[in-house]
Parts: C-alpha cells; structure tokens; sequence
C-alpha cells in the first residue's frame, strides 16, 4: 500500500504529526509513506527512515505569483511527482484550502480528512473524500491526526508505543558535541524565548530572573540562548549579558544542526514554539508555558515533558492581540517554572 500524508505547515504542528508515520507501519508493514510539507520545513523531515518520498511545495511564493510560468511549472512537476506515485489513500491532516489543493493535484479519489468541527477552513471539505468526525477523548491535535490515519486500519492508536525522531547527519552531530564540550560540566539548559504571536511571549524580567536562579540553583550549569530572527537575537543577547557568567547566546544554526543540539542539552523550556515541539519530539525533557494558547491541546506529552499553563480564567484564549498581555505574561511566575524544572531535575534549594 502507498499512501500519502499532506501535513505541510507550520513546525510545531508538523512535529505534532509524526507519529502518524510510527503508526502506519506499525499496522501496516511494508507500507510506503510519502509526505508533502512546504520548503521552509523541508530540512527538518528529510532522512526520516519511516518517510518514502518528501514531496515540497512552495505555496507562499505561488499565491504571490499565481499566473507566472515558474508558478505554473512548478505546479505542473509537483502533479506529475504525486500523480506518478499512484496513492491508494491521501490523508489530509492540514484541514485548510492550500493542503485540499495538493489533495486535487494527487489525482487520487481517496482522500481522507477532518470533519467540519475541526477545520481551519472549511473549504477543505470539497477536497476530502471521506471526513472522520472528532471524538471528545481526541482533544489533543496528534490524537486528532492520528484518528483520521488510523480509521482505514481498524486499529486504535490508543495504548500503542509510537515514537517520534528527527533525523540529524554525522556532521551536525558532531558539531553539536563540539559546542557541547566547550560548556562547564553541569546541566545545559536551552531557552528559546522567541514565538510567532505576541500573546506567546513570556516577560522579559522572568527570562533574566529564570536564568540568574537556574544558574544558582543547579551548579556548574550553563544557560543557552537560542534565537530564531535578529529581533530575538538582539533581545537574547540582553538577556546572557544581565544574567551574566554562564549564560551564552548560540549562534544561528540550521533546523538539521539545531536539532542535533536538542538531543544533547539536558531541558528546553520555551512558550508554545517549534523548538520546543522538536526537543520533545527528539526525547529532550522540555517546559513550555502557555497562554493564548492551550497546552493540553497542543503541548508536548512526554513523561518528562512538563506545562506550565498561565492561571488567569481567559487562559487558552487563542487571542493574538489582548489588552490584558501583560498581566498575562507576568500570571506566569519565575517560582512556578522553577517548580516544573524541579519535577524533572529535583529541587537544589
């Protein structure tokens, strides 16, 4: 059998979707999966031992250009790639109109995907098949996904031991472990304070405050920024030089290397952001803070993943914009995320 999952954007949620993969072949050995995912996310799913063919897209630039003729052969060479697969099923675990296109360019008349309630943009129902409905218990965005693939199966994913990784060449791994050892010998803690909406962000007080009583806390440790634009790399740099001696900020590194220094360091704590999705996702112990956003919905599930969700009663709002961020931020206390990295590292007071 020969299937195709179209899960094309943004980092996290595509993090969220890889158990898909350990599924399939669990149920279905000697099956091939291919995956469509958009350019920018390209490097972070390629080698992935359980991945067929990675088809890309690039859906930015066509709707910039949608009549251009790099447009069109563009589109022209991704039909001819997934029509020259011949799917048996396409599972569309994107939900919105861009992932229904690529569902239409596959040719394939077995294309299954979210029902209404679940969707980004309901006009993705004209390109789906068969929609599975949600069930309460499947609140979680993975589960959800993982209810759509498991439908055609008969299989229910639940009490199943699926695995996630992302795949990291000798070269990167070496690199991180250089970098590594260059550090004390204490606990390497990985904060990555950037996100996309403004209602994500924690404060910057408690990112200094957080890193000054880690550093007290935990001897010998290092504290490591990492960035993701030169916004945030000016204002990381800000926070090492305040917490000082034994916090650093990383240089810029591509996804491949930067994954290959997430397996390596001891925690990542972040908001809800793709460097924490890909730190969970490689087995690292993670904290994330939530606030616009729901943690149970979409955080990391591990043993050692631990979240930390903002107490106000609007929590979980999904707002981008509000007139009570900073209260919000600040709902988040330095002593609440300390007590989370305690769970996991044991409290040093």
């Amino acid at each position: 059998m020969r299937v195709l999952i179209v899960k094309m954007s943004a980092l996290g949620d595509i993090i969220h979707a890889l158990p898909v993969l350990s599924y399939l072949h669990q149920v279905s050995p000697g099956i091939e999966v291919d995956w469509v995912v958009e350019e920018p996310f390209r490097e972070v799913m390629e080698g992935n031992r359980l991945i067929t063919v990675l088809h890309t897209v690039r859906t930015r630039a066509w709707r910039k250009a949608p009549f251009s003729a790099a447009t069109r052969r563009e589109v022209a060479a991704v039909k001819a790639a997934l029509r020259g697969r011949n799917y048996d099923i396409v599972f569309d675990i994107q939900g919105n109109l861009k992932s229904g296109l690529v569902d239409r360019l596959s040719g394939c008349g077995n294309v299954i995907g979210f029902s209404a309630d679940l969707l980004q943009e309901k006009v993705n129902l004209l390109f789906t098949t068969r929609q599975i409905p949600s069930r309460r218990h499947d609140y979680h965005v993975t589960d959800q996904c993982l209810r759509v693939v498991s439908v055609p199966y008969g299989r229910d994913f639940k009490g199943m031991a699926l695995t996630t990784d992302i795949s990291t060449s000798a070269e990167d791994d070496a690199a991180a472990e250089a970098l590594l050892s260059t550090l004390a010998d204490g606990l390497v803690f990985l904060c990555h304070c950037g996100t996309t909406w403004e209602t994500k962000f924690w404060y910057d007080e408690g990112w200094v405050s957080l890193g000054k009583s880690l550093l007290a806390l935990y001897p010998d440790s290092t504290l490591l920024f990492s960035w993701g634009n030169e916004t945030e790399r000016d204002t990381v740099t800000g926070f090492a030089a305040a917490v000082g001696r034994g916090a650093r900020v990383l240089d810029r590194y591509p996804l491949k290397g930067f994954a290959a220094l997430l397996k390596r360091v001891d925690l990542v704590i972040g908001g809800d952001t793709g460097p924490v999705h890909i730190a969970a996702a490689v087995g690292t112990p993670t904290v994330s803070l939530y606030r616009a956003s729901d943690g149970k919905r979409s955080g990391p599930r591990g043993e050692h993943d631990i979240i930390v969700q903002a107490p106000l009663p609007c929590t979980a709002c999904f707002r981008t914009h509000c007139d009570k961020d900073a209260e919000c931020r600040r709902s988040i206390t330095v002593g609440m995320v300390l007590a989370a990295v305690g769970k996991i590292y044991g409290n040093k007071e």
